[in-house]
């Protein structure tokens, strides 16, 4: 078994500022409420191999990983994997940016398994996913949308 998860958010600004802003990984401490830092190690291109550390958890752990993302602006899309694994026997993301009536929608995919090691099992990792995508998303949208009223 895999888990996947598919969650999706209109966000009332224009598709090249939804685009750029969420792009900008230095930004996601402060787009993103879970992650502490970001440390870009590499840039090729469009690809950016880079480290994420999370606040600590409810346990005080502190999940950092490395993670390889190719963006792609001409299609408006990004796949992401994650280089260091962590407690997924795999992890990969895709998001997808389409302009709408009223603004952009931004999409996230992700396809995974978990480790039989694993905290949580791919069931218990796809609600969680779920669960804080939706909280993300909100908290993005509310930014992104903000910056466009000021610009």
């Amino acid at each position: 078994m895999t888990g996947h998860t598919d969650n999706e958010i209109v966000i009332n600004a224009p598709l090249d500022l939804t685009w750029e802003l969420t792009n900008d990984l230095e930004r996601w401490p402060t787009l993103f409420s879970e992650y502490a830092s970001v440390d870009v190690l590499e840039r090729q291109g469009d690809t950016v191999t880079f480290r994420l550390t999370m606040h600590p958890d409810e346990n005080g752990t502190v999940w950092s990983w490395v993670s390889e993302r190719e963006a792609d602006p001409k299609t408006f899309t990004v796949k992401a994997r994650r280089v260091e694994t962590g407690p997924f026997e795999h992890m990969n993301i895709r998001w997808e940016y389409r302009e709408v009536p009223d603004g952009t929608s931004m999409r996230w995919l992700q396809d995974f398994a978990m480790k039989p090691t694993a905290p949580v099992d791919d069931a218990g990792m796809t609600d969680h996913i779920n669960r804080n995508s939706l909280i993300q998303m909100e908290r993005i949208r509310e930014q992104v949308e903000q910056h466009a009223r000021v610009v």
